[in-house]
């Protein structure tokens, strides 16, 4: 067994549009499902199960053009609506765990706007080295985010 590595991560982002509407985006399936996946045009869904709500579940499972199969585990500990969502999650590559990570999201007002504050504390498992790859990831799922909420 390697031992785990521990990591921790800020990622900041402005939106303009107010705390309510970048809620949605995190609160409801249709929302969601607009930006939170893969990339299009090397990954595609396999399994997505949503039930946002304080000890609520979700689960996405996507494959990869180069057949890696990645999966997504959350349990939601904490909501506040238009303000805050609080998860852990679980990571798998081909079936095998190689994460767990506790999140909070802050959605604070910033003029009409909002300020989005994403704080993550990860350990990785046996052996894997992410090497930043999740906060490039999340950044580029935060990314889609803003070109896809609405005005």
């Amino acid at each position: 067994m390697a031992e785990a590595v521990h990591d921790k991560f800020v990622i900041e982002r402005r939106f303009k549009q107010a705390p309510a509407r970048v809620f949605a985006a995190f609160a409801t399936e249709e929302g969601k499902a607009r930006w939170f996946s893969g990339p299009n045009e090397s990954w595609e869904m396999v399994d997505r199960h949503f039930d946002f709500r304080v000890g609520g579940t979700e689960h996405l499972e996507g494959r990869w053009k180069s057949g890696t199969i990645t999966r997504f585990d959350c349990s939601y500990h904490d909501i506040v609506p238009d303000g805050r969502i609080v998860y852990a999650y679980r990571m798998k590559l081909n079936g095998k765990p190689i994460s767990v990570n506790l999140c909070s999201i802050e959605l604070l007002p910033d003029g009409d706007g909002t300020r989005l504050l994403h704080t993550e504390h990860g350990i990785y498992l046996d052996g894997y080295e992410d090497n930043g790859s999740r906060f490039h990831g999340i950044g580029l799922q935060y990314d889609k985010l803003a070109e896809t909420l609405p005005d």
